[in-house]
């Protein structure tokens, strides 16, 4: 029964986006560009997110000044990281609705997007970390949590690049 609600809203999603889905692989620019706008702001997003998640490993053992201003740092980086992935959201759909039917039944396609799920949670955790430590900067036991929330951070970046190296080989 399950499987017959999923092939129907796939077919039915499949269907609603054919517009969309002819245009797309019917002109290279277009899907170049979508592409673009997929992988670009990633670069900027989680290369200025992965440089950060470094700092702020380090940043556990500085002194109290260069806490202050790691976090004054990181709370600007982070909107860069979040307009990134924004974006990537956006045209993420607009890769998914060029070929609903492949991206619905691959395994590959779900890892990455609860891989992306995940970074987002680890993500509000972190700022969460971060509104606490301006509030008590000298916690130790935050700045743990935000080293962690870090290490985490980088390696989900990276999980989360192969997952979609590993779909787009896959799909």
């Amino acid at each position: 029964m399950l499987m017959l609600a999923a092939a129907g809203l796939t077919e039915t999603l499949a269907n609603a986006a054919k517009p969309w889905a002819d245009l797309y692989s019917d002109s290279k620019a277009i899907s170049a560009g979508v592409l673009f706008l997929h992988l670009a702001p990633l670069v900027f997003g989680a290369g200025a997110a992965y440089s950060m998640d470094r700092a702020t490993i380090s940043a556990v053992r500085a002194s109290g000044a260069e806490r202050a201003q790691h976090l004054r740092l990181l709370s600007t980086t982070h909107r860069i990281v979040v307009a990134g992935l924004a974006l990537s959201v956006i045209s993420g759909v607009l890769l998914f609705l060029a070929d609903v039917e492949t991206f619905m039944g691959s395994i590959f396609y779900w890892v990455k997007i609860s891989l992306v799920v995940v970074l987002l949670a680890n993500g509000y955790l972190m700022t969460r970390t971060e509104s606490a430590l301006a509030k008590s900067p000298d916690d130790a036991a935050l700045w743990g949590r935000l080293r962690t929330l870090a290490i985490v951070s980088a390696v989900l970046w990276l999980a989360t690049t192969l997952a979609g190296v590993v779909l787009a080989q896959y799909a």
